[in-house]
């Protein structure tokens, strides 16, 4: 499915408030609200929007410490460690990179020793470097397609 720039603007204000009215979207690009229904309807059919989701604020939460860890495999099969990354809450992304690494995976737990109990778990398939995060300066999804520029 190709996408055009009436798409992109719906995008655009979804990425803003996913809980936005089809109606409201519709006024500030001059459709109806049953126009950007079929559209939005369209793109989640074709995979484009996959899903809809909230930002939530992991430190009000009492999710105090968040760690990125780059993951090095000890072994050629990967399926172990993805059933792993799988069942644990704690990991909120893994992505698979080049590099040295095998494996980007971001973390959020609520104390130091959960932490460390998920590194030791870990430690059965390869090994890591942590990088604990200091701040959060931006949180949002931001496609570059979806850019004004």
């Amino acid at each position: 499915m190709q996408i055009d720039s009436i798409d992109v603007q719906i995008l655009q204000l979804l990425n803003k408030n996913a809980r936005i009215q089809w109606k409201e979207i519709g006024e500030k690009i001059h459709m109806t609200g049953q126009a950007v229904g079929n559209r939005i309807k369209k793109m989640e059919d074709n995979g484009i929007i996959q899903s809809y989701s909230i930002v939530v604020d992991e430190l009000k939460m009492g999710l105090s410490f968040t760690a990125f860890v780059f993951f090095f495999m000890n072994a050629y099969t990967h399926d172990d460690l993805l059933k792993f990354i799988a069942t644990r809450n704690e990991i909120s992304e893994a992505h698979r990179v080049s590099g040295d690494a095998c494996y980007l995976l971001k973390i959020t737990v609520r104390s130091q020793e959960a932490l460390n109990h998920l590194l030791n778990d870990l430690l059965k398939y390869g090994n890591y470097q942590l990088y604990l995060s200091i701040k959060e300066v931006k949180k949002r999804y931001n496609a570059s397609l979806m850019s004004d520029e």
